[in-house]
Order: C-alpha cells, then sequence, then structure tokens
C-alpha cells in the first residue's frame, strides 16, 4: 500500500505526528510537508493522511500565517517555508483514494482544522475512511504532549487496517 502523510507543520508538532503516523501505517507510508507531497510523490497513493496545526479555531489561513510571521509568539521560530495546507489542497489533483485527517491543538480549543481538510478532499473526489484524528500540544507552539506519538503510531496502524495494507 502506498501511503502519503501530508503535513502543514508550523512549530514541529505536526511534523512529528505526520512521521509517527506513517511509522504506525508501516512500509509504503512516507511522511511529507507540503512543499514535497507533489507530483510522484503522491500519484497513486492508496492513502491520503492530511494533517495541520488548529489555529484560530480552523485551518490556518495565509493571513493567520502572515501574521504569524509579522509577530512571532514566544518560543521557537516558526517554519513558514512550505505551503499552506489550504494552498496544497488547491492544487492537488482530482482523485479517489482513501483519506483521513488529523491536527495538532491546544486541549480547549473549539474548531476543527479536519473539517475543513475533509470538506476539500471530498470536493477532490476522494473518499474518506476514518474518523478525524487530533494530537495535543501542551502550548500554542508545543511540545505535544506526552504519549501523542505514540497514539499517533497507533491510529497510523488502525488506518492500514482500515486501508488493507500491514500495520
Amino acid at each position: 500500500m502506498k501511503a502519503v502523510v501530508v503535513y502543514e507543520s508550523l512549530w514541529g508538532n505536526t511534523a512529528a505526528a505526520a512521521r509517527a503516523i506513517a511509522e504506525g501505517i508501516g512500509t509504503g507510508a512516507t511522511a511529507l510537508s507540503t512543499s514535497e507531497a507533489v507530483g510522484a510523490a503522491i500519484d497513486g497513493a492508496d492513502l491520503i493522511v492530511a494533517g495541520a496545526p488548529l489555529l484560530g479555531f480552523s485551518l490556518p489561513t495565509d493571513q493567520m500565517r502572515e501574521g504569524i510571521a509579522k509577530t512571532p509568539p514566544t518560543g521557537p521560530a516558526p517554519d513558514l517555508s512550505a505551503p499552506s495546507m489550504r494552498s496544497w489542497m488547491a492544487g492537488l489533483p482530482s482523485g479517489s483514494a482513501g483519506f483521513a485527517a488529523f491536527e495538532t491543538r491546544i486541549w480547549w480549543s473549539p474548531g476543527s482544522a479536519p473539517k475543513h481538510i475533509a470538506a476539500a478532499l471530498t470536493a477532490k473526489g476522494y473518499r474518506q475512511v476514518a474518523a478525524p484524528e487530533k494530537f495535543i500540544v501542551t502550548g500554542r507552539t508545543g511540545p505535544l504532549k506526552d504519549g501523542e506519538l505514540d497514539r499517533a503510531r497507533g491510529w497510523g496502524a488502525s488506518l492500514a487496517r482500515v486501508v488493507g495494507g500491514a500495520a
């Protein structure tokens, strides 16, 4: 099974979760940033798992990213070098592969990044194979809460079983 875990990650938390999900899926799975998940890297994928941080109760917008660039929060510098998940999805060709969505977020935050990911991928013909997942960060810029990478690996393994791969 070819699986691609695509992520938008500003402070490294979503990237870490994506790598753990790919590990859980197993052989044939790769974790790629939105700048890497293009062309041959996603062609023929049986499963696309897409994730982003939850910011402002939603999937980050270009305006939010511009604001972060102008006034970064205290802590590690954000990585704004890769396109946003919104931009990546806008350029994604239509397809029929299965997909799942996830987000990194602080535990109490309302809203949903996966809701927007699911709507965009469904509109392009992809089919949702699992409920979205949330991985918790301990503060706005992280780090991930203890145990979240293990949960991400477990979720990846469950996705592999649903899609028919070996976990």
